[in-house]
């Protein structure tokens, strides 16, 4: 007679083999035509060879007689694995199973993982592909997804998040990808949005496909929902694994060293071409940035949106850093509301992973105008200026060129608490450009003058020659050196080393009150 366990053991293998079967092979030739990988897939490209560790393999549904078909797993695979040698926590929807809509066990498996991700500590990675919430189970789905918003708050600021959109997800499923660090779509396969396009037609008429309304190109140049584009399932999980890269695996660590044969004492000389003679012509931030960076390597944030500034990680001496950077290609790098929210939300998340600052200034002002007055310039700038206060990594700024009025003071400058403020020699620290300035202040000498344009030219001359440099910054160590733009890499490089150690006693609160 054969030993009871190991009948057990072969009842679990076909068990395990059952649940390793995605839905019908018509849901996955469809999710295979659509150009979509299968959950599995997903799990296979993203994690270490073999490093996979999968929980509640067996969970099914308690439904009852609405779901009368009751496949292991739920409808979504979670558990753990390595990335790069590095613990991480995923759940990967399965679209092939129940439209990868959530229920209540499908939850329940999310919220456990979560939960232990928490508690040791380590990433959470969502691979999103599903039709909502289970209509099936009313109520318990709703309740479910409060459960794992409830998760996603608790985590945040303390281990990273990042959200995958590789499918659709829509409705309340929204809310949890949004409340993450980092979301990534695919374009022209992935959605979202909270109503739909026959709601949307039936509430207000407008006729709109899915990829209108809230696909991947919508959501990365327009809303500013998501932060990263790929054009295929692949490139999504490469982008997601080098993104990891540069964080840590929670608050309490420092994001991993990447060695590099960039020498930390290279010279940037091609750094003199890069600047216009004439302080009105445009150059590309992203640029100077590559220039300085190691080995060239800058993985931009949110590039397609607000792109009149530039906000990305990368590497110095072998240590991560987050750069925001205006960007003179875009607007001359004005800040306007969608730039501020961007740079704010930016600078909040590298502050939470303990991502040292790195900041290149070459800002003219706020974008002035009746909309972005009524549409709340003043409150959304203010997010930009809260999020550098209360940053406590070590903040480094660049004062490439033009630093007018108050955005000079919100691009991270020393009377807000930046560590160490270089600039170079072509930086003009001032209230406002020369033209304006003088128009304002020498308004009845010009009307006066017997030649009102040579007049007009004469002063905006003496005030150029004035105010338009950093050498009163600098007197006054509003500037803590003028630099040779060559030395820019090495400086950043010291800097960075020296505030390694930098340490900041906050005040006893439960939190600020930035202004949203």
């Amino acid at each position: 007679m054969e030993h009871p366990i190991r009948e057990r053991v072969e009842d679990l293998a076909e068990r395990r083999s059952q649940a390793l079967q995605p839905g019908s092979q018509r849901s996955v030739d469809r999710q295979h035509e659509r150009g979509k990988l299968l959950a599995r897939e997903r799990l296979d490209l993203l994690l270490d060879e073999g490093s996979f560790h999968e929980l509640d393999m067996l969970a099914r549904h308690r439904a009852g007689d609405a779901l009368p078909e009751r496949p292991y797993g739920d409808g979504v695979i979670t558990g753990w694995g390595t990335i790069d040698g590095r613990k991480v926590f995923v759940f990967s929807q399965d679209f092939t199973v129940f439209g990868g809509a959530l229920g209540g066990v499908f939850a329940e498996k999310i919220h456990k993982l979560m939960d232990l991700a928490l508690k040791v500590g380590a990433p959470v990675i969502g691979l999103n592909d599903g039709a909502g919430a289970r209509i099936q189970e009313g109520v318990v789905s709703l309740a479910s997804y409060g459960g794992i918003f409830y998760r996603n708050v608790k985590a945040s600021g303390v281990t990273p998040q990042i959200s995958i959109i590789m499918g659709p997800c829509a409705g309340g499923a929204v809310y949890s990808p949004v409340m993450t660090d980092f979301v990534f779509m695919v374009d022209e396969t992935s959605y979202m949005f909270i109503t739909g396009p026959d709601v949307v037609k039936q509430v207000t008429g407008e006729e709109v496909s899915q990829q209108d309304l809230g696909g991947a190109r919508i959501h990365t140049s327009q809303s500013g929902v998501a932060q990263f584009i790929s054009p295929d399932d692949k490139a999504a999980i490469e982008d997601v694994r080098f993104l990891l890269s540069f964080l840590p695996s929670n608050n309490l660590e420092e994001p991993p060293f990447v060695g590099t044969d960039d020498p930390a004492d290279r010279r940037c000389e091609e750094l003199y071409d890069m600047i216009p003679s004439s302080a009105n012509q445009p150059y590309d931030m992203r640029e100077v940035v590559k220039t300085v960076v190691d080995d060239g390597e800058f993985f931009e944030y949110a590039a397609s949106w607000a792109g009149s500034i530039t906000c990305g990680f990368a590497r110095l001496g072998g240590h991560a850093v987050g750069i925001v950077g205006n960007q003179p290609a875009m607007y001359a790098g004005v800040l306007d509301i969608e730039s501020s929210a961007k740079a704010a939300r930016f600078v909040r998340t590298c502050d939470a992973f303990n991502v040292p600052l790195v900041t290149f200034v070459d800002v003219p002002g706020f974008l002035p105008g009746v909309d972005q007055e009524h549409n709340g310039i003043i409150r959304h700038g203010a997010k930009l200026l809260y999020a550098y206060c209360e940053a406590t990594v070590p903040r480094i700024s660049v004062i490439t060129r033009k630093a007018y009025g108050g955005a000079y003071v919100v691009m991270d400058s020393k009377s807000i608490g930046s560590d160490l403020c270089f600039a170079w020699p072509s930086a003009e620290l001032a209230v406002m450009g020369a033209s304006g300035a003088v128009e304002i202040v020498n308004r009845r000498d010009i009307a006066d003058a017997d030649d009102p344009v040579a007049k007009r030219a004469e002063l905006i001359e003496a005030y150029e020659e004035t105010y338009l440099n950093p050498w009163e910054a600098t007197d006054r160590g509003y500037v803590d050196d003028v630099i040779d733009p060559a030395e820019t890499r090495l400086k950043l490089i010291a800097a960075l080393e020296v505030l390694r150690t930098k340490r900041e006693d906050l005040p006893n609160r439960k939190h600020g009150n930035i202004p949203l």
